[in-house]
């Protein structure tokens, strides 16, 4: 049997795509598998849903606030990604036995468990460009409201985003509109996370010739995994679209009918770099 050629990575684009800093949250909800699969099947016909505690699928969603440098500057995006953790069809023999909780931890070592990416709403255009032409992510335009938590800001561990729709503007910039898609809040105070070594994390997408791609991003300290399946955490996180007859709304809603509780949330945060401290009299011709 010949190689597989590697897909072809389109200019002006370099891979791998480095991240100057990484900062995301992402829900985990265990569902009813058979929507899931429904819905999978119309999008990425050659990937399987995966399997975790009773037989149920796991649908999850994830913000992302991210800076990478370039050579003619720098860049920061935000972008949220409405995916079902699946696996490619053809390798289901090679996949481990996991509950949720052990494959949050990171348990899968084969790595095909990952992101079938069903919707991304991003606001930089040049990494929407980027995440179609190269990872055949369904990525559309939008914009962002957020809290995160943050050393420059108050004490808390509390994410907040107002995700909502853009269009496309003159020379390559987005149009914001006034249609919000969704709000999340996810609550994380007085909660310990336990490390998930977890990465690399593979995105699955399929290209309009219906070739199933698959890219890893590594990242490089392990994420915070913090355990919500117990009844007293189901209100630390919400979901609530916004946009109901949209079709991110409508898949939202039918693989997490209100109410569905969270199973699970992780974070990642990168460390700061450098910090500017607070100025100083020096005594040399002032006053003491």
């Amino acid at each position: 049997m010949s190689p597989v050629p590697l897909p072809p990575v389109a200019e002006p684009f370099q891979l791998p795509f480095h991240y100057g800093a990484l900062h995301q949250v992402g829900v985990d909800w265990l569902v009813d598998p058979e929507p899931v699969r429904r819905l999978l099947g119309a999008h990425h016909p050659d990937l399987t849903a995966a399997a975790f505690d009773d037989g149920r699928a796991l649908v999850s969603l994830n913000y992302q606030l991210y800076f990478a440098q370039y050579a003619f500057g720098g860049g920061v995006t935000q972008e949220v990604e409405f995916s079902v953790v699946a696996f490619p069809t053809a390798d289901a023999h090679r996949l481990p036995r996991l509950t949720y909780a052990a494959y949050a931890r990171g348990w899968d070592q084969t790595k095909l468990l990952g992101i079938a990416r069903l919707h991304v709403v991003c606001d930089n255009p040049f990494a929407i460009r980027a995440g179609r032409e190269l990872y055949a992510e369904p990525k559309r335009p939008g914009w962002f409201e957020v809290g995160l938590p943050s050393l420059n800001g108050p004490s808390g561990a509390t994410w907040t985003v107002r995700c909502g729709a853009a269009g496309d503007g003159p020379d390559g910039t987005l149009e914001r509109t006034p249609e919000p898609l969704l709000d999340l809040t996810v609550r994380l105070d007085g909660l310990t996370a336990a490390p998930a070594c977890s990465a690399p994390v593979t995105g699955y997408g399929t290209d309009p010739e219906g070739r199933l791609l698959a890219g890893p991003m590594n990242v490089y300290q392990p994420y915070g995994w913090h355990d919500l399946s117990a009844p007293e955490h189901a209100g630390r996180t919400r979901l609530e679209v916004r946009a109901p007859e949209g079709d991110l709304g409508r898949d939202v809603r039918s693989l997490l009918p209100d109410g569905t509780p969270a199973s699970g949330a992780w974070t990642y945060q990168s460390p700061p770099v450098a910090a500017h401290h607070r100025p100083y009299y020096p005594t040399a011709g002032h006053p003491l």
